[in-house]
């Protein structure tokens, strides 16, 4: 059985969007949510969805008891789904190739620190380009930087906003990031 740990933030549509997914496989399921925000919308997924769920904070993050907890639940993959703080060395090294983030932009451009949610979709539109999409890649030492495993596009017509943007690419996450989860499982 395959276990997936998510690190979310905030809403968690694409947390749910996994979970749901996973419902119903036999070889896979989440097994633990990680999350840094105490108001965070993932959280009260992780109870009606009676998953167990860690909130850290920027200490916890980097200490090896939260590498021990991780490890005790033998994470398959772990997935950054809207996590936003940067994941520390020593977890990358603890589960190579083993961590993916999704990004609501075509990396490399419009990435890393302060990248995220609707800042990202501001500049995109502000750059004038014609489109936009999501990247799915393996989580390095940087900022949006690891490898790219996959990028799906979606077009910006006149008119689109920073909020009609981020309704496009919330589809193309919650289409592609649960679907890749379970190809990589697959892989491994």
């Amino acid at each position: 059985m395959h276990s997936i740990v998510i690190f979310a933030s905030g809403a968690g549509t694409n947390a749910a969007a996994i979970i749901n997914h996973f419902k119903h496989h036999a070889n896979a399921k989440v097994a633990l949510i990680v999350c840094n925000n105490p108001e965070a919308g993932v959280l009260e997924i992780a109870r009606r969805e009676e998953i167990p769920y860690l909130l850290i904070d920027k200490r916890t993050l980097h200490e090896t008891l939260l590498l021990e907890q991780l490890s005790s639940f033998s994470p398959s993959l772990i997935v950054l789904a809207g996590f936003l703080w940067k994941i520390p060395e020593s977890l990358v090294r603890a589960f190579p190739g083993k961590i993916i983030n999704i990004h609501p932009a075509l990396l490399p451009s419009f990435g890393g620190k302060g990248m995220y949610g609707e800042r990202v979709h501001e500049a995109v539109i502000a750059s004038g380009g014609k489109e936009s999409g999501i990247t799915i890649h393996y989580v390095n030492e940087h900022y949006d930087e690891g490898d790219i495993i996959l990028q799906a596009r979606c077009h910006i017509a006149p008119g689109d906003t920073p909020e009609t943007l981020a309704v496009k690419i919330h589809r193309l996450e919650h289409y592609y990031l649960p679907r890749t989860t379970a190809f990589l499982l697959e892989q491994s």
